[in-house]
C-alpha cells in the first residue's frame, strides 16, 4: 500500500531533497538511466535524478514515432539549456512493427510497454553498464492499474512484474506517492519553467492511446495533425487537459455534392485537479464551430469532428 502525500501536505524543497539522497543512495557510484517524454512526470523526474546523480545519469527521449509534432526536438532543446545532455533514441520502426495488426487497447498497450522496456531499454542498459531505470510514475497511475481501470504502461513491480527478472535492471519511482498537482509543485521548485511545471499531461502510450483501433504511421500523422489544432485552439482555454481521438469506424460525409466516406475525429476538454475525477469544459459554440472547420479542412479524410460532454466516471480522460 503507497501512502498518499497530498499537495497541501507537501513541502516541495524537503521532498526533493529527500528523494535526491535517495536516488544519490540506490544508485551509488554507479549509472541510471533516464526516460524523458517531455511530460511534467518524466520532466520533474530528469530534474531530481540531474540534481542527484549529475553525469552519472543517462537521458534519453524515446522517439517511438507516437508522439507530438516536433516533440523530441523540442524537449531536448529546452533540456540542453537547463544543463541536461538529452539523447533522442529512433525507435520508430520496433514500436510500429510491435503495434501491427493490434486493436485491442490492453493488448497495445502491453506491446508498449514490452518494446520500451524490454527491447528499448533492455538495449541501452546493456549498453550503459546501468543498474537502475529513473521513471515518473504517479500514483494515480498506480491506482487505476490496481482497480482495472486502465494498465498504465510504466506500473510494473505494483502488478507483480520484477523488473530485474523481467528486463535486467531496478526503477526507481521517486513521485509514486504524488498526484498531478503534487507533482507540479515539486517540477516548480526543482526549476522548471512554467512551460513544463504547468504543461498539459500527456498519456504513456502518447499518440497510440488516442488511435481506436489499429494503430499505423499513416493514422497516428492523422491523430497528429488533429492534435497539433486541437492543442493551438484550446490553449486558452484554461483547461486541465484536451485532446483529438481518432475513431475506428469510417462515416459518411460530403464533399463537393459527393460521398465521402471518412473519418471521424472526437475532441474531449477536461476540468480536473489530480485527475482523478473531471468534467468537460463547456467550450463556447464559437470554438468549437472552428475546431470542426480546421479539422475537416486540414486533415486529410476526415469529414466529422465531435465533442465529448460526460465526465470522469464513467467516462475515462483518455479514449483506450
Amino acid at each position: 500500500m503507497i501512502k498518499e502525500l497530498r499537495a497541501e501536505d507537501l513541502n516541495p524543497q524537503e521532498f526533493i531533497e529527500q528523494k535526491a539522497r535517495e536516488i544519490s543512495d540506490t544508485v551509488g557510484s554507479g549509472l541510471a538511466i533516464n526516460a524523458l517524454s517531455g511530460g511534467v512526470d518524466s520532466s520533474a523526474v530528469t530534474m531530481l535524478g540531474h540534481r542527484a546523480l549529475g553525469a552519472r545519469l543517462r537521458t534519453y527521449f524515446i522517439d517511438n514515432g507516437l508522439m507530438r509534432q516536433n516533440e523530441p526536438q523540442q524537449v531536448a532543446s529546452l533540456f540542453g539549456g537547463l544543463g541536461v545532455k538529452v539523447e533522442i533514441i529512433d525507435a520508430k520502426g520496433q514500436f510500429f512493427q510491435a503495434l501491427k495488426g493490434m486493436t485491442d487497447p490492453e493488448v497495445k498497450r502491453e506491446a508498449i510497454t514490452q518494446t520500451f522496456y524490454k527491447d528499448v531499454f533492455g538495449k541501452l542498459v546493456r549498453e550503459s553498464g546501468a543498474k537502475y531505470l529513473l521513471q515518473g510514475t504517479i500514483l494515480t497511475d498506480v491506482d487505476e492499474t490496481l482497480a482495472g481501470i486502465k494498465r498504465q504502461h510504466n506500473v510494473l513491480e505494483q502488478f507483480g512484474v520484477d523488473p530485474q527478472e523481467a528486463f535486467g535492471y531496478r526503477i526507481i519511482e521517486p513521485l509514486i506517492q504524488l498526484r498531478k498537482d503534487g507533482v507540479r509543485k515539486v517540477a516548480n521548485a526543482v526549476g522548471l519553467p512554467e512551460s513544463m511545471y504547468n504543461r498539459m499531461p500527456f498519456l504513456g502510450p502518447a499518440l497510440a492511446g488516442r488511435v481506436i483501433g489499429e494503430v499505423t504511421p499513416e493514422r497516428i500523422e492523422i491523430t497528429r495533425t488533429a492534435t497539433a489544432i486541437t492543442e493551438k485552439e484550446l490553449t486558452s482555454s484554461g483547461a486541465f487537459q484536451y485532446m483529438a481521438i481518432l475513431h475506428q469506424d469510417r462515416v459518411t460525409g460530403i464533399r463537393d455534392g459527393k460521398r465521402d466516406y471518412g473519418l471521424q475525429i472526437e475532441i474531449r476538454c477536461w476540468e480536473s485537479a489530480d485527475a482523478r475525477t473531471a468534467t468537460p469544459t463547456r467550450l463556447p459554440y464559437e470554438v468549437l464551430d472552428r475546431l470542426s472547420k480546421r479539422i475537416t479542412t486540414e486533415v486529410p479524410g476526415v469529414v466529422s469532428v465531435t465533442y465529448n460532454i460526460t465526465p470522469k466516471p464513467p467516462s475515462t480522460m483518455e479514449a483506450v
